[in-house]
């Protein structure tokens, strides 16, 4: 069994350093920002205005885990991540296309994206092991697997987590494109604190967790998962779900219907995140805080089906199931 304890999420919702955010957030809409904390709490001043949105972000959460989790360093740090470092990407690009000669490699550095990763364990000081994950919508999923695998080889204390951000050039290709998408491009970073050993600091359990790609039967991975895990549908407290449009929010609703899922215990939580890659992670925080205010949901289900070929699926259960 694998334990989550301590978890932080920057967003366009309350988030962060704030139990209990799940029963106060609200829909996104298009005016919804970012919501930032004071990130000189976090990071020296000197690197932080060298930092682009997504390492602070990052390193941020990264650090309010630590200090949840009260412990000096993380044996590992493990980023999922769809679209990496967008920000500094176009940066490096446009100096491309408007710079001759040698170009300043700052932008360049900051445009992989396994700096996310790098720049947490600068600030740290922590030389364990360190990865990053890309893998689209799954990402976040890949990343877990692969935190839950150390641990299995006695590792402890693994931060995992995924952060990805939206620029102003990914609403041009959505318009461009026509996508009509329900709800906005947005921003957003997810840490955790995973460990193998159920201590007072933890928060609830990680039963499994599954990526998938190419997927075909979606409703038949789910079964799948859930039996392999000893869990039925009926078993279900909670069901945390993506639709990307009105049309598949429908297909997938009525694929839950067709798990009997019963209505009242599925949540679009695209609703509440808005779009970007790895919404997952922020979808396991809600699960997080909805179950240590609500002792009753025993057996939460993330289901990640934010691109339809891609399936990512989570089981979170109580410290106390």
């Amino acid at each position: 069994m694998y334990y989550i304890s301590a978890a932080s999420t920057i967003s366009h919702q309350p988030t962060f350093q704030n139990a209990g955010f799940s029963t106060f957030i609200e829909p996104m809409h298009e005016s919804s920002g970012l919501l930032s904390p004071d990130y000189k709490g976090f990071i020296d001043a000197g690197l932080l205005r060298r930092m682009s949105k997504i390492l602070r972000m990052s390193v941020a959460c990264a650090k309010d885990c630590i200090q949840q989790a009260g412990i000096e360093q993380p044996s590992a740090i493990i980023v999922g991540t769809g679209l990496g470092c967008l920000l500094d990407t176009e940066k490096f690009l446009n100096n491309v296309l408007t710079i001759e000669g040698l170009l300043p490699p700052t932008s360049f550095i900051q445009s992989t994206h396994n700096t996310m990763a790098g720049q947490i364990s600068l600030s740290l000081g922590n030389h364990g092991y360190n990865m990053t994950h890309t893998q689209n919508s799954i990402s976040f999923e890949n990343a877990l697997l692969d935190a839950m695998l150390l641990l299995d080889e006695n590792e402890e204390n693994i931060l995992v987590g995924a952060a990805d951000e939206a620029i102003d050039f990914l609403n041009e290709i959505s318009d461009n494109l026509h996508l009509q998408l329900q709800f906005p491009l947005t921003s957003g970073a997810s840490f955790f604190m995973l460990t193998s050993q159920k201590n007072n600091h933890s928060l609830v359990s990680v039963k499994d967790t599954r990526a998938i790609g190419l997927v075909s039967d979606v409703s038949g991975q789910i079964m799948d998962f859930l039996t392999s895990n000893d869990c039925h549908v009926q078993d279900l407290d909670l069901v945390l779900f993506s639709g990307m449009s009105e049309d598949s929010t429908n297909g997938l609703a009525a694929l839950l219907s067709n798990l009997v899922v019963e209505e009242k215990k599925c949540v679009d939580y695209l609703r509440f995140s808005g779009i970007y890659p790895t919404t997952s992670a922020f979808a396991v925080h809600l699960a997080v805080d909805r179950m240590k205010k609500d002792q009753s949901l025993k057996n939460v289900l993330i289901c990640n089906t934010l691109i339809q070929s891609n399936l990512g699926l989570t089981l979170l259960q109580s410290v106390e199931a």
